[in-house]
């Protein structure tokens, strides 16, 4: 069973940077894809940024490119989200997915595992 656990949420200042990091075990991460998620406040999940599982192609949602940055460590079983640049409007809590293809996505029917879901707050 493959489990994650995000970490590196908390509280910054509009502007500042904060960076998400998400450890997998239970499966082959280098054959893993892995995406970012987020979940604000009254409203539904949305696609934040993805990537495949040698790290090589992305994608990431229109608001977040050249802000946030999404990298895999394949030595460490780590995925990371750095977030540089953040205002209100990315307040949520993010969720680290997984799905066992090798190849980016972008909706989060196709992802099989999830965490637990970690808050980031951006006060204005």
């Amino acid at each position: 069973q493959v489990q994650l656990v995000e970490s590196g949420g908390g509280l910054v200042q509009a502007g500042g940077s904060l960076r998400l990091s998400c450890v997998v075990s239970g499966g082959t991460f280098s054959r893993i894809a892995m995406g970012w998620f987020r979940q604000a406040p009254g409203k539904g999940r949305q696609f934040v940024a993805a990537i495949n599982s040698i790290g090589k192609h992305t994608a990431y949602l229109e608001s977040v490119k050249d802000r946030f940055f999404i990298s895999k460590d394949n030595a460490k079983s780590t995925l990371y989200l750095e977030m540089d640049s953040l205002n209100a409007e990315d307040t949520a809590v993010y969720y680290c997915a997984a799905r066992g293809i090798t190849t980016v996505a972008t909706t989060g029917e196709a992802y099989d595992y999830w965490g637990q879901g970690i808050q980031v707050t951006v006060s204005s």
